[in-house]
C-alpha cells in the first residue's frame, strides 16, 4: 500500500510542476500584454522588471494552482485508466476513493498552503508590483522637463528649459558631463524631444542654437604646450539632432504606505477588523444623519420642548404648572403676502432636505461599495483555496472515466472546464459589485456549481458508468418519458 501510495504521489507531482508552470507562463503573458505599452520606451532597468516579473508572478499563483490541479488530476487518472492501472485496483477491491486518497492528501497540504499564501504573502506581492506599476506608468520623460529649473535625473546630464509642453520646449540649455575630460554645453532657441523605437535613448530634435566645449584642467596644460589645438570650442547650427542615453534614468518610487490602504493588500485579520470598523461608521453617521433630520423638523422640536417641559416640572415638583399655549393659525387666515411667504419658506426646506436625502444616499452607497468590496477580499481567500479542492474532485473521476492521459484530451476537457469555473468567477464577481446578489453568492457561485458537477462524477467514476455515453443519456430520457 506504501509503494501504491508512493507510485500516485510521483505520478501526480510531475504533470503537476509542469501544469503549473505553463499556467504561470500564460498568466504573466496575459499581465505582459495588458502592460506592455507602459513597460516599453520607458528606459526602464532590467532589474527594475524582472522585480516586477517576480511579485506579479507570486500574486498570480493561486490563480495557476486551480487550472494546474484541474489538469494534472485529469492526466494522472487518465493514464492510470488508459494503462489499465485503474482497473487493476478496483480488481484488487480498492475503491476509487481509497486509491484517490493520496493525492486528496496533496492537494489538502495544498490547499492550506494555498491560504496561507494568499493570506500573508500576496497582500505584499500585490503592494509591491501595484506601487511599482504605479510609478513606471508616471514615469514619462517629458514630464521630467521641468521649466524654470534644471533637470538632473538623467545621470551626466543638467538640462533646463525655459517653456514648454509635452513635447515642444523653448530655450533648451543641456550641460553634458558625461566626458570628465570635455564639458560641453549646447543652447538651442526651441527643440523637440522623442524617444528612440526601443525606448534605449533620448533624442533632442533642435533648432537654432549653439554649442560650448571647454577642457579640463588637467588636459588644457597637455593641450596648450601641444599648441595644435584650443582649448574650447564653439559651434552653431540651425538644425541639430542630440542623443542622451537612458540607461542612467531611474524612475521615482513611491512610499508604499500609500497603497496599504487598499483591500487587495490586506489578510484576513485586517479584513475583518476592516469590516467592523466600516459598519459602525456607517451606523454611527446614520444614527447622526437621522438625529440631525428629528432636529430640524418643528413636531421633534415641539416633542422636545414638551419633554423639557416635564423634566423641569419633576425637578422643581410644581404639579400645576401651565403648559405654555401654542397658538395655532390656520392656512384662511393668513394674508397674501405671508401665506407666499410660508409657501416658500416651506418648498426651501423641502428642498434642502431633498438635496441632503440626495447627498446620505450618494455618501451610503459609497459605504455599501466599500463594505462589499472588503467582503469580497474577504470571501475570496476561502473560496479560491476550497476552489483547488472541489476542482480536482471534478478533474480526477473526470480523468478516469474519459480514460485519457497525456497532453492531449486532458488539456481539452481542463481548458473547458476551467474557462466555465473563469466565466461564473466573473458573473458572480459583477453581481456582487452591482449589488444583484450579496458578496458571498458573488464570490462563491462558480464554487456553488462545481460541487454538484463533482459529487455526480465522483459517484459515476466509482460505479463505472457512463456519463459521456450518447445511448445511456437517451435511455435515461426514455425512461423519464414512460
Amino acid at each position: 500500500m506504501k509503494k501504491l501510495y508512493i507510485f500516485s504521489i510521483r505520478s501526480f507531482v510531475g504533470p503537476f510542476v509542469v501544469t503549473f508552470c505553463i499556467s504561470m507562463f500564460m498568466l504573466i503573458m496575459q499581465f505582459l500584454w495588458k502592460y506592455i505599452d507602459d513597460l516599453m520606451g520607458k528606459g526602464i532597468d532590467t532589474l527594475l522588471i524582472l522585480e516586477l516579473f517576480f511579485y506579479v508572478s507570486a500574486s498570480l499563483i493561486p490563480l495557476a494552482l486551480p487550472l494546474a490541479i484541474l489538469l494534472s488530476s485529469i492526466m494522472v487518472m487518465g493514464n492510470f485508466a488508459e494503462n489499465n492501472e485503474l482497473t487493476a485496483l478496483k480488481s484488487a477491491g480498492m475503491s476509487l476513493f481509497k486509491i484517490m486518497r493520496p493525492l486528496t492528501f496533496v492537494v489538502v497540504l495544498i490547499c492550506i498552503g494555498t491560504f496561507l499564501f494568499s493570506n500573508f504573502v500576496i497582500p505584499v506581492a500585490n503592494l509591491k508590483w501595484r506601487s511599482l506599476i504605479y510609478d513606471i506608468q508616471e514615469t514619462k520623460i517629458a514630464t521630467i522637463l521641468t521649466p524654470g529649473t534644471y533637470t538632473t535625473v538623467l545621470d551626466g546630464y543638467a538640462i533646463k528649459i525655459k517653456e514648454g509642453n509635452d513635447q515642444l520646449f523653448k530655450e533648451i540649455t543641456i550641460h553634458d558631463h558625461t566626458d570628465p575630460l570635455v564639458v560641453k554645453t549646447i543652447k538651442a532657441e526651441s527643440g523637440e524631444v522623442f524617444k528612440s523605437k526601443n525606448g534605449s535613448y533620448l533624442f533632442f530634435k533642435l533648432t537654432n542654437g549653439e554649442v560650448f566645449e571647454e577642457l579640463a584642467s588637467n588636459q588644457t596644460a597637455d593641450v596648450a604646450q601641444s599648441g595644435n589645438f584650443y582649448p574650447s570650442r564653439r559651434t552653431s547650427f540651425k538644425n541639430s539632432s542630440y542623443k542622451i542615453d537612458l540607461s542612467g534614468f531611474k524612475i521615482n518610487r513611491s512610499d508604499e504606505d500609500l497603497f496599504k490602504n487598499q483591500y487587495e493588500m490586506w489578510n484576513v485579520f485586517q479584513i475583518d477588523h476592516a469590516l467592523d470598523s466600516i459598519q459602525d461608521g456607517a451606523m454611527t453617521i446614520r444614527k447622526n444623519f437621522i438625529q440631525n433630520i428629528e432636529n430640524d423638523h418643528i413636531y421633534f422640536q415641539s416633542n422636545n420642548l414638551v419633554k423639557q417641559d416635564d423634566a423641569i416640572k419633576k425637578q422643581i415638583k410644581i404639579k400645576d404648572t401651565i403648559n405654555p399655549k401654542v397658538e395655532i393659525v390656520k392656512i384662511d387666515e393668513l394674508g397674501k403676502n405671508e401665506l407666499i411667504l410660508a409657501y416658500q419658506n416651506s418648498i426651501s426646506k423641502i428642498r434642502r432636505k431633498n438635496q441632503n436625502l440626495d447627498s446620505q444616499k450618494e455618501f451610503m452607497n459609497a459605504f455599501q461599495i466599500s463594505l462589499s468590496q472588503f467582503e469580497m477580499e474577504y470571501h475570496k481567500k476561502f473560496a479560491l483555496t476550497f476552489a483547488i479542492f472541489v476542482l480536482f474532485f471534478v478533474g480526477a473521476p473526470l480523468g478516469a472515466i474519459v480514460k485519457k492521459g497525456g497532453f492531449g484530451a486532458p488539456v481539452v476537457i481542463a481548458a473547458l472546464l476551467f474557462m466555465m469555473y473563469y466565466v461564473l468567477t466573473e458573473i458572480g464577481l459583477g453581481l456582487a459589485e452591482s449589488g444583484s446578489v450579496t458578496p458571498f453568492v458573488g464570490v462563491w457561485l462558480a464554487t456553488f456549481v462545481l460541487v454538484p458537477v463533482a459529487l455526480i462524477l465522483m459517484r459515476s467514476a466509482s460505479l463505472d458508468s457512463k456519463v459521456f455515453d450518447l445511448e445511456a443519456w437517451k435511455k435515461m430520457f426514455k425512461l423519464k418519458r414512460k
